[in-house]
């Protein structure tokens, strides 16, 4: 359970590599800060750790998320061999605090984990990237794992939500509404896209469709447009909810996707 951490223990700024994907929310309450320093984390380690990574061959996309968002999974825990040591953030690892690990979640975003075995739960703040094992989503440290009863089970299936931001933590009544109201940033009609393929024949179109929501986070779109031009019907394939024009070339960029082009639908 243990050794995937040594994996996360890099400096961010000189390992991680990639483009930032700005994915961010609609609302100003409830969105982390964009690249500003908090007292936990500098303003070029954000910026760093919001870079897509690759580790042991799979690539990682970090992205912005809203109050009441929410992920199942795997939880583990670290403890005393890790005392000491830097995080993705900067900071030194403290077993006693509550802070965890998260592969794509933003530094300093509250989560609320909660044990769906034993029903506890306790309040993280995110500061590393990790675990970088399947089926884990969130690996917490030892002070968070003892209150969450990892320390007996070892690992555990949890729900995790975002609270709050910055050490700071939304009434729970913010917290409810944003979680059953709030508006999917990817809908917006002004979005942005990129065009991953065009086709002469739908099937061809279908089957790249199919092959990016396969990898796809909750706040991308896959879609296909049909128009006709003057040598018959085209498929187009458009991956889209960027929120920018920037936010689309950056992750073009990433993903390795030179020559696509970019879509204002």
């Amino acid at each position: 359970m243990m050794h995937a951490r040594s994996l996360r223990l890099f400096s961010s700024v000189a390992v991680v590599s990639g483009i930032l994907l700005l994915l961010g929310c609609s609302s100003k309450k409830t969105e982390p800060p964009r690249y500003s320093s908090t007292k936990f984390t500098s303003a070029a380690r954000h910026k760093a750790t919001m870079r897509c990574y690759t580790v042991l061959g799979k690539k990682y996309t970090p992205t912005y998320v809203s109050i009441g968002e929410t992920m199942t999974g795997i939880s583990s825990w670290y403890g005393p061999n890790f005392h000491g040591k830097l995080t993705s953030n900067g900071e030194r690892y403290n077993m006693h605090a509550k802070t965890a690990a998260h592969k794509t979640w933003p530094m300093d975003t509250m989560v609320k984990v909660t044990n769906l075995q034993n029903g506890k739960s306790t309040i993280v703040r995110i500061n590393d990237r990790g675990p970088f094992v399947k089926g884990r989503i969130i690996d917490c440290s030892y002070a968070a794992g003892k209150e969450l009863g990892l320390d007996k089970m070892g690992i555990a299936k949890v729900k995790i939500e975002v609270v709050g931001f910055a050490g700071k933590v939304e009434p729970k009544q913010t917290i409810v509404h944003q979680g059953s109201t709030r508006t999917n940033p990817r809908m917006k009609l002004t979005d942005f896209g990129i065009q991953v393929g065009a086709y002469s024949h739908y099937a061809g179109a279908l089957k790249t469709k199919r092959a990016y929501e396969k990898d796809l986070g909750k706040r991308l779109r896959v879609e296909i447009k049909r128009s006709q031009t003057q040598h018959g019907t085209l498929y187009r394939v458009l991956l889209l909810g960027f929120p920018s024009e920037k936010a689309a070339k950056d992750y073009r960029e990433c993903q390795g996707l030179k020559g696509a082009a970019i879509v204002r639908p």
